[in-house]
């Protein structure tokens, strides 16, 4: 009886986590085509990545050390990219921890900001993404940003 119950426990869970395997690998690839996009300067991939009425948010201090929030709009985050040639925004990813529920996913994005190849500034990227249709589209990133103690990351 017992082996019989393991094994229908197994079937019951084994589609769950090949779906949330399938959507953790969708929600890296939203977040990927966002940073490939600011490399490209694509500033249609990098809307497309969005939901209507996302939000981007970053955290700033002020010399005072006075911590505010700063929001940018998305449409013209998008078409500031194309201002510069391809690759002088660099964003680097350290690593992506994502967590899934249903058709919410959060993930924790540490990063390194290149400019022209020259390192700018790191911190942590929040993001927030809603499944839509069947597609990961983010609705929310908020980071924070230092010029102090930024690891040196690879290309991508």
């Amino acid at each position: 009886m017992k082996h019989l119950l393991l094994f229908i426990g197994l079937v019951l869970i084994t589609p769950a986590l090949a779906q949330t395997a399938t959507d953790e690998a969708a929600v890296r690839t939203t977040i990927k085509l966002l940073f490939d996009g600011m490399r490209k300067g694509d500033s249609t991939q990098i809307k497309n990545t969005f939901l209507p009425g996302a939000t981007l948010q970053s955290i700033a201090k002020n010399k005072d050390g006075d911590v505010s929030v700063r929001n940018e709009n998305i449409g013209q985050f998008a078409a500031s990219v194309v201002k510069y040639p391809p690759f002088a925004l660099d964003e680097r990813l350290s690593g992506m921890d994502i967590r899934i529920d249903g058709e919410l996913a959060t993930a924790w994005t540490p990063y390194v900001f290149y400019f022209q190849d020259k390192k700018s500034h790191c911190g942590v990227n929040s993001f927030t993404l809603v499944k839509v249709n069947g597609n990961w589209k983010i609705q929310n990133i908020i980071d924070t940003r230092r010029k102090d103690n930024c690891p040196d990351l690879p290309k991508p």
